[in-house]
């Protein structure tokens, strides 16, 4: 009889990756999952408490390699906040594009309401932290306690924005997703635009875009 294995982290989420691809379902329970496998049950709940709990790990994994990758470029280190960010939103979804298979079988059912999907709660923690590192200038208008109010809804519409660009390359056609890469540079120029005070060319030129991708080509 073969030896059990001990199965790290990563191995859980390579086998669970691999398992749902091959199968187009998620396994029917961890007991099932860590038999075929050969490894004991137990091990599994070292990691994780669920397979949902598996698959938020997974986003939140996506957010960290593509922080780390940043980190390690010192070219990355030169730009300003606006540059930083939108080098996030490239390398983030270069990362999903390379997995688009299971991101669309993770999400699709939830496409229409990506907010309330339980699943993004860690990654949005993780992002909130990486924005923590932007030296983002907000308008000095507020203090204290105001001010504190202003950060929050800047994260919060950060991470609106977020799920909208997520949505929108879940349901990009074009050919290598180039319509997303037009979609993260004019929103986070818009976004950028705002919070500088001076939106109003940014936001007529991603309104114009917005209008076409949505009405005229249906």
């Amino acid at each position: 009889m073969p030896k059990k294995k001990t199965p790290k982290k990563m191995d859980l989420v390579d086998l669970y990756m691999d398992y749902v691809l091959e199968n187009n379902e998620r396994p029917t329970s961890v007991y099932q999952f860590s038999k075929l496998n050969n490894f004991e049950e137990p091990k599994f709940y070292e990691h994780f408490s669920s397979f949902e709990a598996l698959e938020a790990y997974i986003f939140v994994a996506f957010c960290e390699h593509t922080v780390q990758t940043l980190n390690n470029s010192q070219e990355y280190q030169t730009y300003d906040a606006k540059n930083k960010l939108l080098s996030f939103y490239f390398t983030f979804f270069e990362n999903l594009t390379a997995n688009r298979s299971f991101i669309m079988f993770a999400l699709n059912e939830y496409k229409a309401n990506l907010k309330q999907l339980k699943h993004l709660h860690p990654l949005k923690e993780a992002f909130a932290s990486y924005l923590d590192t932007l030296d983002i200038k907000q308008i000095e208008l507020v203090k204290g306690q105001l001010l504190k109010m202003q950060q929050k809804a800047m994260k919060e519409a950060a991470w609106v924005q977020l799920l909208l660009t997520l949505k929108f390359w879940m349901e990009d056609t074009s050919a290598n997703f180039s319509k997303t890469d037009i979609y993260i540079e004019k929103s986070i120029n818009t976004s950028f635009d705002i919070i500088d005070t001076t939106p109003i060319n940014s936001l007529v030129d991603f309104g114009k875009f917005i209008f076409k991708e949505r009405f005229q080509t249906k």
